[in-house]
């Protein structure tokens, strides 16, 4: 009993700080929200376009090229501007964004193009909200507790992932796709309070950086001069592009293999995230995340990907999901974990925002790729390709870290032997 009460406590000890505690609650309530609304999104779309590949793929890109062509300009501001300010402004505006979709959707008149325009617009809060919200919560907590507040945060979105997508099914099969957008809307007043009410005098804020050229320069040349934040991030980045592509993948796989509807594809996606949730809690109650345990996620990533493309069947493929959700998590919440407990205080900004690049950046290239691939070979191979993808930068990167520690290895004894 004392063993299970000392982990729990260590894996949830970012929330003896108050301020943390707040921001986590109503993190949790946004972050359902907003997977309640990815769910409409997605499914909104398919309906619209009965099931095409691209039109799934290119509103999921826009969603986040805003994160691509602005997301490391964003990590600047970040760096320059008072966090929570920044997070209060965001999350009013994708608020006034899911209202206008709602009414949109609720009153009949949306089409196609209003979606792509309104997923535009979201994403531009996304990129601007993404580097604040990350970097944010390293200022809620004591330095020791940052790695373990990075990963619980992740944990809230995985935990949204399980919450959102149930929620979803059962607002569209009895009210409506539209009051999903409804729901987000009203979801960001829970984040607005948490911010609002929060005791500014226990925040921990870094020193605002001073507006000068070459800022954005400066925080790329500080990630790549970092062996550790290279490597994470290029991973990221590959991945991100070619595995992180679920809304695609899962709901054509719904749609086009199983024949599913709005409520399949919403209990397929809070499957996945069932093993989400675990895989981000075992993160948050790691002492330690190194770069190897991020490259072996990975390789777990692409196995389970692979064997979720071969499934024979609906119920084997929602029990693959369990895993392949864990595995994804495990590599993304590692990842960011270990980006944000390495970087200095003054450069957390940009490498959140260059993590947010990485990541969600890369669906605006990725999302029409696989969903050009789902379109034409099938949702099976688009699934494949993300596998083959994580598995091949695995294997890459295990070899790199090898190479790099014979090396390591030998450096003493070549000297040894100079010096004799």
């Amino acid at each position: 009993m004392n063993r299970l009460h000392r982990a729990r406590r260590q894996t949830f000890r970012s929330l003896e700080t108050p301020n943390y505690r707040k921001y986590l609650v109503g993190q949790i309530i946004s972050a359902s929200g907003s997977w309640i609304q990815q769910i409409a999104l997605t499914w909104l779309v398919v309906r619209l376009t009965h099931g095409n590949g691209l039109a799934v793929g290119a509103v999921t890109a826009l969603q986040f090229t805003p994160v691509l062509i602005g997301g490391a300009w964003a990590g600047v501001l970040a760096d320059r501007l008072d966090k929570r300010r920044v997070l209060l402004a965001t999350s009013t505006g994708a608020a006034v964004c899911a209202a206008v979709m709602g009414v949109l959707v609720l009153t009949n008149v949306v089409e196609l193009w209003m979606v792509y325009v309104l997923a535009a617009t979201f994403g531009i809060a996304t990129a601007l909200d993404s580097p604040a919200r990350r970097s944010f919560v390293t200022e809620l907590v004591p330095d020791h507790h940052a790695a373990n507040a990075v990963s619980l945060n992740s944990s809230v979105f995985t935990a949204a992932r399980v919450i959102g997508p149930t929620i979803a099914a059962v607002i569209i099969a009895t009210a409506g796709i539209g009051w999903c957008f409804v729901v987000n809307a009203l979801s960001f007043g829970a984040v607005i309070v948490a911010l609002v009410t929060l005791d500014r005098g226990a925040i921990r804020p870094s020193a605002p950086v001073r507006r000068e050229k070459g800022q954005l320069v400066a925080g790329l040349r500080y990630v790549w001069a970092s062996t550790t934040l290279r490597t994470t991030l290029l991973m990221t980045a590959i991945i991100g592009t070619l595995s992180f592509n679920f809304q695609v993948t899962i709901s054509l796989m719904a749609r086009k293999v199983f024949g599913g509807d709005a409520g399949q594809f919403a209990s397929l996606y809070a499957l996945m995230s069932v093993g989400a949730v675990v895989a981000s809690l075992y993160v948050a109650h790691r002492e330690l995340v190194t770069t190897r345990f991020v490259t072996f996620c990975a390789l777990g990533l692409g196995v389970m990907m692979l064997s979720a493309a071969a499934a024979p069947s609906l119920p084997v493929f929602a029990i693959l999901l369990v895993p392949m959700g864990a595995t994804s998590i495990a590599f993304l919440s590692s990842a960011g974990a270990l980006a944000q407990s390495r970087a200095a205080p003054e450069y957390r900004g940009r490498v959140a925002a260059l993590f947010a690049v990485a990541f969600l950046g890369s669906t605006p290239i990725g999302g029409p790729i696989i969903g050009a691939i789902s379109q034409f070979f099938g949702a099976r191979f688009g699934i494949a390709v993300g596998g083959v993808t994580a598995v091949l930068v695995a294997l890459i990167a295990l070899r790199t870290l090898r190479v790099r520690s014979d090396r390591a290895a030998d450096a003493p004894s070549t000297r040894s032997a100079a010096a004799a």
